[in-house]
């Protein structure tokens, strides 16, 4: 799978979760664009961002405020540093290792089960 492809299965609350402790900038849909570092996020994509600067729609007002939350259902984008995204393509390869990794320990057991079970009923099959 190209790297293009392993970002378009990426939910956005992983991506999220992955971008903690990174700044980033949220454009809301009144206009407002907040630039901070993500502190923490929750399933309804509800933000806390630390050392922010808020900017108003019209971009001419500026505030710094040390913390801010923000609504999810406000949210109109995200922007996301570039090193982020690396990060959860590796972590996305890694998952994907250890998948197939279990996956194999998985069909070996199986078969060690299978075969346990042959030489069971081939030795009860030679009694009688």
């Amino acid at each position: 799978m190209t790297e293009l492809g392993l970002l378009e299965m990426v939910f956005p609350l992983t991506l999220l979760r992955t971008a903690q402790n990174h700044p980033m900038l949220i454009e809301l849909k009144n206009g407002e664009t907040y630039n901070g570092h993500l502190e923490a996020c929750d399933c309804w994509m509800n933000v806390h961002l630390r050392d922010v600067i808020c900017t108003s729609k019209e971009g001419d007002r500026f505030w710094r405020i040390p913390e801010a939350f923000i609504r999810g259902c406000s949210i109109k984008y995200l922007r996301i540093p570039e090193e982020v995204m690396d990060c959860v393509r590796d972590e996305i390869k890694e998952t994907r290792k250890h998948q197939r990794e279990n996956a194999k320990r998985k069909n070996l057991m199986k078969n060690m089960v299978n075969s346990e079970k042959n030489k069971v009923q081939n030795t009860s099959q030679h009694k009688y």
